[in-house]
């Protein structure tokens, strides 16, 4: 069952289904993305599109490897059409496959959602010294550094910490404009290369229409610090702009002004700059 919406609710879940069409077609496994596709249509009533996509959902899942999320996810296909022959087959190749890897390989948690950028964060929390603040300098310098891309002294020369403490009147330009500013690493060789470490959605915000009122119910000072921007929301998730998708602390902050679920998208810094002066003037 829909629920009725204004014109102007359907004129913005239409946007975010163009948007996110857009971001699934060219990243067909990201699940999170195909969530908030799926609930989209179901908010328009496009029944149809709503099985589609609940079907590509679970193949991603059987793609990385979480087996049972998949057959979950069929299964809510079959309560409404029983008699569906793609998802008969597919739950008959799960099998197969379920066998395989009990006779394969050793025990493991297949059931498991994903690992977002918020839970690969509380996992790196715990490497963390303490009384460090986990900005994601540890593994953009893993990746950056180790990977070959720059040497040390361009890292320490590009990188900044800011205060965490300290109530930020400006925004901090993200480490890789500042890269590129300086003629180091262009930036969509960094944005690529981020995309590809963190698995998060690339979405070019200038193509979107952002919630401003939702904006500024997050603190200036955390998006302006870390150079993060809440944009937008679908149900009780609220998705969030950044440039670092390692910042933990910056996820931290977000959470601590929110009881829904953030998910992370990556985007570019200039747009992102642009878009948190026009929220907070």
């Amino acid at each position: 069952m829909t629920t009725a919406l204004n014109p102007a609710e359907v004129a913005q879940v239409e946007q975010t289904i163009e948007m996110f069409e857009v971001i699934t077609q060219s990243q067909p496994h990201d699940s999170q993305s195909l969530e908030i596709l799926k609930e989209a249509y179901s908010k328009l009533g496009r029944e149809k599109d709503v099985v589609t996509t609940s079907k590509r959902i679970a193949q991603a899942y059987v793609q990385m490897g979480q087996l049972s999320s998949a057959i979950l996810e069929y299964e809510t296909i079959l309560q409404r059409y029983p008699d569906d022959p793609d998802v008969q087959a597919a739950l008959k190749e799960i099998e197969a496959k379920a066998n395989n890897f009990q006779l394969d390989a050793p025990p493991t948690d297949i059931s498991a959602p994903p690992p977002g950028p918020a839970a690969k964060a509380q996992r790196a929390t715990a490497k963390t010294p303490a009384g460090e603040i986990e900005d994601g300098r540890r593994l953009m310098h893993k990746h950056f550094v180790e990977g070959k891309l720059i040497t040390a002294g361009d890292f320490d020369l590009c990188w900044t910490t800011p205060d965490a403490a300290t109530p930020s009147n400006r925004i901090v330009e993200p480490f890789i404009q500042v890269l590129a500013d300086k003629g180091i690493v262009e930036l969509n060789k960094s944005l690529r290369l981020l995309a590809d470490k963190s698995r998060c959605a690339y979405l070019p915000m200038q193509q979107y229409d952002m919630d401003i009122d939702l904006a500024r119910k997050f603190p200036a000072d955390t998006c302006r610090r870390w150079c993060v921007l809440p944009f937008d929301r679908m149900s009780k998730s609220i998705f969030v702009a950044t440039a670092n998708p390692f910042n933990q602390q910056a996820a931290k902050e977000l959470s601590e002004a929110t009881s829904n679920r953030l998910l992370w998208y990556l985007a570019p810094p200039d747009e992102l700059v642009k878009n948190i002066r026009k929220v907070f003037r």
